[in-house]
């Protein structure tokens, strides 16, 4: 049953990617909202209960008071020497009572309540950043970072107020509702059916206004994201503003985008506005029908006067009530607008997953073969390959060369799948990569990418991400074989040394060879180079390089590089463009061929 139900979630994948199908514009209904949110209360079922149990005996309590207050009354009107002091009393100790069990059980509900909406909270946020990690590579080319810090932290902070309040307020509107009806339909048919003909009209005009809501604090939310990645984007080149002197053009960026959020925000207030001034003339409305016929009825002797105090108080509990539900509509509209944003991120396609069959990949040699290749992007279609057939031996020493945008670091994101082929296949050691499990494709991987990202964190920590528990030894050695160990221990922490965020403390050759420490590390049968030595100086570079020549010793190895003398020993190298592999040889052979590796030599012989 499980296998079938992930080759039905493939399928639509698939179908999906064809009709260009994106999650991010899509929109949810109330009743669909909820039926997705709802899964996330079973972990906490029994506090659930538990708080609802409490909320009815809040309610019990406080709907009491008014048939205490009714019997004293009649009593006083109709025989006040049958009402004692010792009645009274009684009376009172059964309130005083009965605000006690108010006060634990409002106790509980305020505390685990919240609790258990915090619990629900952290759930739907390991669940994002669980999907987060898995979605492709297309995802976060189009999708602004900013945004998604918005919809998996503050999005979700008012989920914790959602998740509390949504199942008790209405839990508790509803006794209310039902047990006040039935009491003062007891008390008077008439007056009760005027007071509950009010009831529906407000909730029409309350609903249409609440959608108004939705739509506002959708649109508010939307633009806090923006806001986000505009500071974001600001922030991390503020070295670029600097130099360029811009940091005027940045501030008029960002008062455009603050003045939108605020235009926003006035929008949403008049809503809010005009919906609480809607609850206030009903709320008045029902006080005059009470006042008015209740008043009329009670001449005319239909009502006793201890009777309509009690349904005067039960009005008040019943609007008071209403006037709850209506104020927690924008508690409700902010948590509905959180969960359809979680819900945009939950819904975005995992566009790269393991097929039904796919196996462990184990001991691999490293034979690659590209069979009719072709590929393009999704977002933006833009084909980089036609039919590229190319065989990479294993163990061999390949490198590619060539023009910018001719697709060399597009050939080895294949490989690990950072994106998928659209068109042929591509083979490792005679199985497609498909076959074999993401995790284990890519555990046997080793990657050094062009624009190094260093975590924040110590050097120790960088390093031994390639290697998740090395011990500080195998950490060092890495170290040593990338040509970092001797800068490291200069370092005023050596490998404890905080490296800030994104490694801003070092410099670019520094980062660099970290980041080559990671693959040492690791140790895997097929590494992947892009541009691995190009912020290194010469020296630096000449160290690394005769490290990378001991660790590519009988593995499969693809290195990209714009500098020529550090792929001369390659076995193999490959000129690439946007027209595919133009030329193939050795250094020597491609030298002899005059031809386009020829020109690249010359003009970087030319620079030195």
């Amino acid at each position: 049953m499980q296998e079938w139900l992930k080759l039905c979630k493939i399928e639509v994948v698939r179908l999906r990617r064809q009709k260009g199908f994106t999650m991010e514009a899509k929109q949810y209904t109330t009743k669909e909202l909820l039926r997705r949110f709802l899964p996330y209360f079973k972990n906490y079922k029994g506090t659930l209960f538990l708080d609802l149990f409490c909320a009815a005996l809040t309610t019990v309590c406080e709907l009491v008071l008014p048939l205490i207050m009714r019997y004293i009354t009649n009593q006083g009107i109709n025989d006040l020497a049958a009402l004692s002091v010792k009645t009274i009393g009684s009376l009172g100790l059964l309130y005083l009572a009965l605000r006690i069990v108010d006060g634990l059980a409002s106790y509980y509900m305020a505390g685990m309540g919240h609790i258990m909406g915090a619990g629900i909270e952290t759930d739907m946020r390991r669940d994002a950043y669980t999907h987060l990690q898995q979605l492709s590579n297309t995802y976060y080319n189009n999708t602004k970072v900013g945004q998604i810090m918005g919809r998996i932290t503050n999005d979700l902070f008012d989920v914790t107020e959602f998740a509390h309040h949504c199942p008790e307020e209405f839990f508790i509107a509803g006794i209310k509702a039902v047990i006040s009806f039935i009491i003062l339909a007891r008390i008077h048919v008439g007056l009760t059916v005027l007071i509950f003909l009010c009831v529906p009209l407000m909730t029409l005009i309350c609903m249409k206004l609440n959608f108004r809501m939705r739509g506002a604090f959708r649109k508010q939310r939307n633009q806090i994201g923006e806001l986000n990645a505009r500071i974001e984007d600001s922030l991390l080149g503020h070295k670029v503003v600097k130099a360029f002197t811009n940091e005027e053009v940045e501030n008029e960026k960002f008062s455009k985008d603050n003045r939108a959020f605020l235009d926003i925000k006035t929008l949403t207030y008049r809503y809010m506005a005009a919906f609480h001034t809607t609850v206030k003339m009903f709320d008045g409305l029902m006080y005059l029908v009470v006042l008015v016929a209740g008043g009329i009825f009670m001449v005319y002797g239909k009502i006793a006067p201890g009777d309509l105090v009690a349904y005067m108080m039960y009005v008040s509990t019943m609007i008071a009530t209403i006037r709850r539900i209506i104020e927690f509509a924008e508690q409700f509209q902010r948590g509905m607008t959180g969960i359809e944003r979680f819900l945009q991120i939950i819904d975005a396609d995992i566009e790269i997953f393991d097929e039904p069959d796919a196996v462990t990949l184990e001991n691999p040699e490293g034979n690659i073969v590209f069979e009719n290749v072709s590929f393009e992007y999704a977002d933006d279609h833009n084909q980089v390959f036609r039919n590229l057939n190319l065989h990479i031996n294993a163990g061999e020493k390949l490198a590619i060369v060539g023009p910018s945008g001719g697709g060399k670091t597009t050939l080895c994101n294949l490989i690990p799948r950072f994106y998928d082929v659209t068109g042929g296949s591509i083979t490792l050691d005679g199985k497609d990569i498909k076959a074999y499990t993401l995790k284990s494709l890519r555990s046997n991987i080793g990657i050094v990418q062009q624009d190094v990202y260093l975590f924040s964190g110590t050097v120790f920590e960088n390093i031994s991400y390639g290697k998740p528990g090395a011990t500080l030894e195998e950490v060092t050695e890495a170290a040593k074989k990338a040509g970092a160990h001797e800068f490291i221990m200069q370092l005023k922490d050596g490998y404890n040394t905080y490296v800030g965020e994104r490694g801003v403390k070092l410099s670019g050759g520094q980062k660099q060879r970290i980041s080559i420490a990671r693959v040492f590390l690791k140790n895997p049968p097929i590494i992947i180079l892009d541009e691995a030595t190009s912020a290194l100086d010469n020296e630096s570079e000449f160290a690394v390089a005769k490290s990378l020549a001991r660790l590519s010793e009988g593995r499969t190895t693809l290195t990209i590089a714009h500098r020529l003398s550090t792929i001369k020993n390659s076995d193999r190298i490959l000129v690439l463009t946007q027209e595919g592999i133009v030329e193939e040889g050795n250094h020597e052979q491609l030298l002899r061929q005059k031809g386009m590796y020829y020109h690249f030599y010359e003009m970087a012989d030319a620079l030195k």
